[in-house]
């Protein structure tokens, strides 16, 4: 781990943890039956949980319960229970036990995320009359949603260097649906405590309960639709090998020069910055552009020496037969055009379509410049 993200954790868990003490040496309760009752219901719901397939975690269906405790109990009381809540979240029927710090991280982040919320909720800024709690609660949960995802994905940043909003958004925004959810729970709670009071305001609390059931419900659709995903990533993968096997029996002695390549053209796709689809589209195509030379005579490819117009012209045709091959499979990303303009150059003097400039695409512009450092 860097030194960078070290220090930003050991900041996050101090940050958090003097908010927590703090909440703990000014306490103070209207109710403490209440307190313990919502606090008795939180610790149970921390047992009720879906595992995240995209980073180490699970998401639990106290939250709900920590948005009513933002909304009808005080801050230290908040702070309480959703500390106390995510702790046994963290421990309770976990398949691997996380480390100290992974314990005190979580706490940590939940002491920081309660407290902007509550502020926000709490605070003078939204005052529309019959439509500010409704707003206050929006406003709340997208705070707490933000407090309580961005610090990990710096995390993941810092250790596994990925862009942070990138991070963010794949392993967390598919989430910000739940957040919502469960302001409304606690908003209908709320409404309930008002007229009716909060022991019968407890009879919403299957409602919650639907939300997890729908909720878990739907993450197990997205797993479904993730493994569907994986395994047609996994056929392209075979794809690729396959054909790639083909080019090496043509020519073997391509198959170095494929590998290198394929490091040269992926490892300047991310310093460039291109796209998750871009890379695993130059990824592709770094391996199997020559594909089209099956399609060349043999004693071409083999020629030791220089070919002659005629020959050359014969061995201009394999982006044009590679990239036809490739159609033919149907990449979720777009390989063929890769394939067929790899051969293109800058001032448009290359083939088969003597494009120039920035009409070659992306990656057939770094696959063209890997391609040639390599042969040279």
């Amino acid at each position: 781990m860097s030194l960078a993200a070290k220090a930003f954790i050991g900041l996050m868990i101090a940050a958090g943890l003097s908010v927590l003490v703090w909440g703990i040496i000014d306490w103070e309760s209207h109710d403490l039956t209440r307190f313990a009752c919502i606090l008795g219901i939180a610790w149970l719901a921390s047992g009720l949980k879906v595992t995240l397939r995209a980073i180490t975690g699970t998401l639990s269906v106290n939250f709900p319960f920590i948005m009513i405790a933002i909304v009808e109990l005080t801050l230290p009381e908040a702070l309480v229970l959703g500390c106390s809540a995510t702790f046994l979240q963290c421990l309770w029927r976990t398949r691997k036990r996380p480390r100290p710090v992974q314990v005190a991280f979580n706490v940590a982040g939940m002491a920081l995320a309660i407290a902007a919320a509550d502020a926000v909720f709490h605070g003078p800024g939204i005052q529309l009359q019959q439509y500010e709690v409704v707003l206050r609660l929006v406003v709340a949960a997208v705070t707490f949603f933000l407090a309580n995802t961005l610090p990990v994905s710096v995390v993941i940043r810092l250790t596994e260097f990925k862009p942070v909003l990138r991070v963010w958004r794949e392993c967390y925004f598919w989430s910000f649906p739940y957040y919502l959810l469960a302001a409304a729970g606690a908003g209908i709670f709320h409404l309930a405590n008002l007229h009716i009071g909060w022991e019968m305001s407890l009879l919403v609390l299957p409602v919650i309960y639907l939300i997890y059931r729908s909720y878990r419900l739907y993450l197990e659709r997205l797993d479904d639709e993730r493994d569907h995903a994986e395994e047609m990533a996994s056929l392209h993968l075979r794809t690729i090998e396959a054909l790639a096997l083909a080019i090496e029996a043509k020519d073997d002695s391509t198959h170095d020069h494929l590998q290198r390549v394929q490091v040269y053209a992926r490892e300047v796709g991310r310093e460039l910055g291109l796209s998750e689809n871009e890379l695993e589209a130059l990824h592709a195509a770094s391996v199997l552009h020559d594909i089209g030379k099956l399609a060349v005579p043999e004693h071409i490819i083999s020629k030791p020496g220089r070919l002659t117009p005629e020959e050359f012209e014969k061995m201009k045709i394999h982006p044009v037969v590679g990239a036809e091959i490739l159609e033919q499979v149907q990449f979720p990303y777009p390989v063929a055009p890769i394939v067929r303009a790899h051969h293109e150059k800058w001032d448009g003097t290359g083939y088969p379509d003597g494009i120039a400039g920035e009409k070659i695409p992306v990656g057939a512009r770094i696959l063209a410049a890997v391609d040639c450092l390599d042969a040279l």
